[in-house]
């Protein structure tokens, strides 16, 4: 048994003025894909299942792997989607199923379904009876052009995310099982009007736990080869975003499609508790001055790690305006600061000017600071250790304030860069974290209080201010009398009659 792996991961968001580009993927062809094993990555973890199998072969082609983004710049996401068919096409009729990792968020100019237009051409490729399971981000768009493709899928279960490799894993067992057991699985989706997010988000303790806690039930009572609940991305604006519950089912459509429902009805009940509670700057600013111990301020409106560009100095200014005066560890995506950081060195103090650099909502803060050390900006992600490189860094200080500066947008969700900075955040009494949630040890565990504050930015939690134009409208909160009835469509596409020709993907609108 021959198993293909490609890989293509980017989350965009379509508010952040700056595109990406080709160059912002870290790109892995052939055997060097096989150095995902024993990290924690989807890849990571479907390579475990099926280095256990010694009836499998693994044939590694092509891993395409971007930080959170703007838009995928069209000529790039061209060049990348030709890359990866390139990459696959040489292994066409040699191979017995394809697993493809994908994240779910991608866009780009001129397509606003990349991952849809790549599985696509994978079908038309590998033809139709080859199995195709794919794995996806929760906070994936999962498209009806996408679900045409494939006999299955696994979701990750974790926000934060920790389970990367479990859903890799998932994802390969379901996809031996299905080559296995000849299997021809029926996929149920419904799709709820919903946009999710802030603390009822985090499934260690929050309402999107306990639905996810029901799909998980289903797969362990056997009613459920794989079940899971999108909330999607509110950043990534396209014309199927939304929440959606899935559920692939052996045979079982009616099952499948009422087991959705009930997972859809479950999540648009507690719609209420899944909107972001936000503090204003000003305030926000007042109770960290009355609060005793170490605060946080969660700059979700500009974290990188859900595509925005960083550069957001406007948490900076409000503590500064607003009399702050005790110890601030900050953190902010400016080229023009490190690099005059670096050709200053360390220990001078020169004036520069500090944020706006992508994003022209921010004003340039003028600032006098010391350099306090320069870096390479190179680190590992405390939970996937996967590699980071923000570019010539720096940590500066002025005032009461310590920054760490990068060229580059990396993802910002851990500690990651600040340690490799020699910084740690329980030294200092305030910090400013760009990333909606973080692993609760790394700092909730400890911190007094973590403000969620409503600060401008592309991944603002306060969605109205966005500026949405093709998701499909009403949407909830978007819109608050927003309705819901469930309408599950089932996705057959293997469906084969009595002479074993293989049909093409079906989709079957309103009940089964």
């Amino acid at each position: 048994m021959r198993v293909l792996i490609v890989e293509c991961m980017q989350e965009i968001s379509s508010f952040n003025p700056l595109p990406s580009r080709y160059e912002d993927f870290a790109i892995d062809h052939g055997e060097a894909l096989l150095s995902q094993r024993g990290l924690n990555t989807a890849i990571g973890g479907a390579l475990a299942v099926f280095d256990a199998r010694p009836d499998v072969t693994v044939v590694p082609t092509m891993a395409a792997r971007a930080g959170s983004a703007g838009i995928l710049a069209g000529s790039d996401w061209l060049r990348l989607r030709e890359e990866l068919l390139a990459a696959t096409a040489p292994h066409v009729g040699s191979v017995d199923a394809l697993y493809v990792s994908l994240h779910g968020a991608m866009g780009a100019e001129g397509e606003v379904d990349p991952e849809g237009s790549l599985l696509e051409a994978l079908r038309r490729l590998f033809g139709e009876d080859l199995p195709i399971v794919i794995s996806l981000d929760l906070h994936g768009i999962l498209t009806d052009r996408m679900l045409r493709q494939v006999d299955g899928l696994a979701i990750y279960r974790t926000y934060p995310h920790v389970d990367f490799a479990d859903t890799g894993r998932r994802a390969a067992t379901l996809l031996l099982d299905i080559i296995d057991r000849d299997l021809d699985p029926v996929i149920a989706r419904v799709t709820v009007p919903m946009l999710a997010r802030g603390d009822e988000c985090i499934t260690r303790n929050g309402l999107y736990g306990d639905v996810l806690a029901d799909a998980h039930l289903l797969e362990g009572q056997g009613a459920a080869l794989a079940a899971g609940v999108m909330i999607g991305n509110p950043f990534t604006d396209a014309p199927e975003l939304c929440t959606q519950a899935i559920v692939v089912a052996e045979m079982d459509g009616d099952g499948a499609a009422e087991a959705a429902s009930g997972l859809a009805r479950s999540i648009w009940a507690g719609r209420q508790r899944l909107v972001g509670k936000l503090v204003g700057p000003a305030k926000a600013v007042a109770l960290a001055i009355a609060e005793q111990g170490p605060v946080v301020f969660t700059d979700a409106a500009d974290a990188t790690s859900s595509g925005a560009s960083g550069d957001s100095n406007v948490l900076i200014k409000a503590l500064r305006d607003g009399g702050y005066g005790r110890r601030v560890l900050a953190q902010v995506v400016d080229p023009g600061a490190a690099a005059a950081a670096h050709a200053a060195g360390i220990g001078a103090t020169i004036a520069m000017p500090l944020g706006g650099w992508h994003d022209k909502r921010f004003q340039p803060l003028v600032v006098t600071a010391t350099i306090e050390s320069l870096s390479r900006g190179r680190a590992r992600l405390e939970t996937m250790r996967l590699p980071l490189d923000a570019g010539p860094t720096a940590v500066i200080t002025f005032e009461n304030f310590t920054v760490l500066v990068m060229s580059r947008a990396v993802h910002l969700f851990d500690r990651a860069m600040y340690f490799a900075n020699g910084l740690n955040p329980r030294d200092f009494d305030l910090t400013i974290v760009k990333s909606p949630h973080t692993e609760f040890h790394m700092y909730d565990a400890w911190a007094s209080r973590n403000f969620n504050v409503d600060a401008p930015g592309s991944t603002s939690a306060n969605l109205a201010t966005l500026g949405h134009t093709l998701c499909a409208r009403p949407i909830y909160p978007l819109e608050q009398d927003t309705t819901f009835s469930p309408a599950p469509v089932l996705y057959r596409r293997r469906a084969r009659p009595s002479t074993g020709t293989a049909h093409p993907a079906i989709a079957i609108k309103g009940s089964p």
